[in-house]
């Protein structure tokens, strides 16, 4: 059970870091380096989103619990639950902007 339970945070950890990655990538000063052409700004104002460099702590973080999670059970038995980030991360989505997913929407994520 104790597994368990860090494989759960595990996966909150990558859903956290799912919307921590999307609202560093939706903020206005990526999006407008993104529009010009040139690749060094463009990286520069990606590199240094404090959304970005969380979400990508967030991911480390998650992946070294993981490691607990997978030194503990069988892959066959832990991979399963990976699924049940994508599920957590669509239904936060839907939630958070106050929109039902269909399951038309949900089969092609």
């Amino acid at each position: 059970m104790n597994i368990l339970l860090i494989a759960i945070g595990s996966i909150a950890l990558s859903v956290m870091a799912q919307f921590s990655l999307k609202a560093g990538m939706s903020s206005a000063v990526v999006r407008a380096a993104l529009s010009n052409a040139d690749y060094v700004q463009s990286g520069i104002a990606i590199s240094t989103n404090k959304f970005v460099l969380l979400g990508f702590l967030l991911y480390g973080v998650g992946a070294v619990v993981w490691l607990a999670v997978l030194s503990s059970w069988e892959v066959s038995k832990a991979y399963p639950l990976v699924g049940l980030g994508f599920a957590l991360s669509l239904s936060s989505a839907s939630f958070s902007a106050n929109k039902s997913a269909s399951r038309a929407y949900a089969a092609r994520c």
